[in-house]
């Protein structure tokens, strides 16, 4: 049987050996490293090209957030999964439009985290049960998402996307060749044309229009 090849990347030294421990006793699982921020896990998932990361995302030096979207640069076929405290709405949706594949809580029991691992070594996606919830609700939420594209310029589509993938304003200018005033009007225009309130409102807008507009693989609510 092909083991499953795990990096922990986590800053909380208790948390993480103990999850190293835990995942040791598992017959189908090698971890095969573990760093406390992500630059020092950037440096090991290059060394080591596992096949799931599980991944914190309050960190020093280098947050989780910043440390998908590096890992995604590196065109691996490894895949995320973050383990986290935290469930607010802005994280949640940052981290899946970075390209989190899974998106699980600390308080989340053993059983789960290790039937979320293999499914996100499958290829499907797992959600905490209460984060699922909060993306179904975002999701259902009254938010006008048959608003034609013609309503945006090109430069507020591309920041539309910017915000998706949880940039902020000073990094979307960078991105754009822009000042951050300009930025902030393009945010305010798409707000505004869109009937949004806020840029998780914006992130689950593009969400669920690209979700309406291809086949999405199935989510384990675990």
């Amino acid at each position: 049987m092909k083991k499953i090849r795990v990096c922990v990347i986590d800053d909380q030294n208790v948390v993480r050996e103990g999850l190293v421990a835990l995942l040791s006793f598992q017959s189908d699982i090698e971890v095969v490293g573990q760093a406390e921020d992500g630059i020092q896990g950037l440096i090991l998932i290059q060394q080591t090209n596992p096949d799931v990361v599980l991944l914190d995302l309050v960190m020093p030096r280098q947050d989780g957030l910043a440390t998908i979207l590096k890992i995604k640069e590196l065109k691996l076929e490894t895949r995320i999964l973050v383990l986290t405290s935290f469930a607010d709405g802005d994280r949640v949706f940052n981290a899946i439009r970075a390209g989190a594949m899974g998106y699980m809580l600390k308080d989340a029991t053993r059983d789960q985290l290790l039937l979320a691992i293999h499914d996100v070594a499958d290829g499907r996606a797992s959600l905490h049960s209460s984060i699922a919830l909060q993306v179904i609700k975002g999701l259902n939420n009254p938010v006008e998402t048959s608003l034609p594209d013609a309503l945006l310029t090109p430069r507020e589509q591309s920041t539309l996307h910017l915000i998706a993938r949880g940039l902020s304003n000073q990094d979307i200018a960078e991105e754009l060749v822009v000042n951050e005033r300009t930025v902030a009007k393009y945010v305010s225009n798409i707000l505004a044309k869109l009937h949004l309130t806020n840029r998780t409102q914006a992130a689950l807008y593009l969400l669920q229009k690209e979700t309406s507009e291809a086949n999405v693989k199935r989510v384990r609510i675990t």
